[in-house]
C-alpha cells in the first residue's frame, strides 16, 4: 500500500502539485480562425478546471506544424503569435492554485485536414484516411528541431512541465511501431531514435527542474501489434533519452484485432501502467474511465499508480476534483474557491 490518497501532494523535480488528479489532454476541436490560437473557449474551458481544483492541467494535444493537426480546429505551437493566448489560460491556471502542462504533438497520418499528411512510411491509416507521403530523412531531421521549437514556446508561456506525445497512432508512435515505420534509413534501423531525438530537442529548451512527460501507448491492439514487454522496453529507452514521468495509455493505432479488443471499463488501462511502473520503477500517470472517485483513490492507495488523469469526468464536471476528494473523506475544503465555499 502507497498511502497516497486524491489530495496526497506529488512532487518531482520543480513540479509542485497540490493534489494528485490530472487533467487528461482533450481536444476541444475548438480554433475557429485555422489559426492554432487558443480562443475564449479554450480559456474558460481551462481556467475553470484549474479553479475546479484539479492538481495539474495538461492542454490539449498541441501541433508542431499546420499540417500536423488531427483537424484545422486543433491547436498549434509554430508560431510565436500563438504564445500569448496560451499564455493567458497559464497565468490564470495558476492565479486559481493549478499547474500546467502542454502536449506537445504532431499526428501524421492521422491529419485529416492536411492535403497530403506525412508519416514515417506511405502507409494509410484505413481505407477512411488520406494516403501519408513517407517523410525524407533531412524532413525527420527537421521535424526533431520542430518539436523542440514548439516547447520553446511553450516554456515562454510559462507552462510549468511539457508532455510529448507518444501515443495512439501520431507521429512518435508511428516512428517507434513496425506496422507503421518499414524505413531503410537510420529512423527505421532504430525505432525509437525520432522519439528519442525529440526528447533531446525538447530538453534543450527546458529549464533543468522542469519534469518532462511522455504519453505512450504501452501496448497495441491490431492483429500485428506490440505487446507490453515491448511497451515496457520504449518506456526504458525513452526515460534513458530524458523522460521524467510515463502518462501510460494504450491502443489508437488501428482497429482492435477480435482477440485483442479490451473490454472498455473502469481501469481497463490500469494493468499496463503498473506493469510499467514495477518494471521500470518509475512514476507513471494512468488514465482510462478512472472518473469514479473511490476508484481512482483505491488506484493510489493500492499503488498500481502515482497519479490519476481524468477525461470526460471533468468534461461532464469541471469541479470533478473537489467533488472525488470530498467523497472520499479528504480535506477537499483546502482547494475550494473563497468565494464557493458557502456552497459546500
Amino acid at each position: 500500500m502507497s498511502g497516497f490518497t486524491l489530495e496526497t501532494p506529488f512532487a518531482m523535480k520543480g513540479l509542485q502539485l497540490r493534489n494528485r488528479t490530472v487533467m487528461a489532454p482533450m481536444c476541444q476541436y475548438s480554433v475557429t480562425e485555422k489559426d492554432g490560437i487558443a480562443n475564449e473557449w479554450h480559456y474558460v474551458h481551462y481556467t475553470s478546471r484549474a479553479l475546479g481544483g484539479v492538481g495539474l492541467v495538461i492542454v490539449e494535444m498541441t501541433n508542431v506544424e499546420p499540417d500536423g493537426r488531427i483537424t484545422d480546429q486543433c491547436l498549434g505551437l509554430w508560431s510565436d503569435d500563438q504564445i500569448p493566448a496560451l499564455k493567458r489560460i497559464v497565468d490564470a491556471a495558476h492565479e486559481h492554485g493549478a499547474k500546467i502542462g502542454i502536449q506537445i504533438a504532431h499526428a501524421g497520418r492521422k491529419a485529416q485536414d492536411a492535403e497530403q499528411p506525412v508519416a514515417p512510411s506511405a502507409i494509410a491509416f484505413d481505407e477512411t484516411y488520406k494516403q501519408p507521403r513517407a517523410l525524407t530523412t533531412a524532413e525527420v531531421k527537421d521535424m526533431v528541431k520542430k518539436f523542440g521549437e514548439a516547447v520553446r514556446r511553450a516554456v515562454e508561456a510559462g507552462f510549468d512541465t511539457i508532455e510529448l506525445h507518444g501515443a495512439h497512432g501520431y507521429l512518435i508512435h508511428q516512428f517507434h511501431s513496425s506496422r507503421t515505420n518499414t524505413r531503410d534509413d537510420e529512423y527505421g534501423q532504430d525505432l525509437t531514435l525520432f522519439g528519442r531525438e525529440a526528447i533531446a530537442e525538447a530538453k534543450k529548451h527546458m529549464p533543468e527542474d522542469m519534469p518532462l512527460l511522455f504519453r505512450i501507448s504501452a501496448l497495441e491492439y491490431v492483429e500485428d501489434g506490440y505487446g507490453i514487454d515491448y511497451g515496457i522496453e520504449l518506456c526504458r529507452a525513452y526515460l534513458e533519452a530524458g523522460v521524467d514521468l510515463l502518462h501510460i495509455s494504450t491502443g489508437g493505432e488501428g482497429t482492435p484485432a477480435p482477440a485483442k479488443r479490451p473490454k472498455v471499463e473502469p481501469g481497463f488501462q490500469l494493468e499496463a501502467a503498473h506493469t510499467v511502473k514495477q518494471a521500470l520503477g518509475v512514476p507513471v500517470i494512468a488514465v482510462g474511465m478512472l472518473d469514479d472517485p473511490h476508484f481512482a483513490a483505491e488506484t493510489l492507495a493500492t499503488g498500481k499508480t502515482d497519479l490519476v488523469a481524468i477525461g470526460r469526468g471533468l468534461l461532464r464536471d469541471p469541479y470533478w476534483a473537489i467533488h472525488a476528494i470530498k467523497e472520499t473523506g479528504g480535506d477537499f475544503r483546502a482547494h475550494v474557491p473563497k468565494a464557493y465555499i458557502r456552497g459546500y
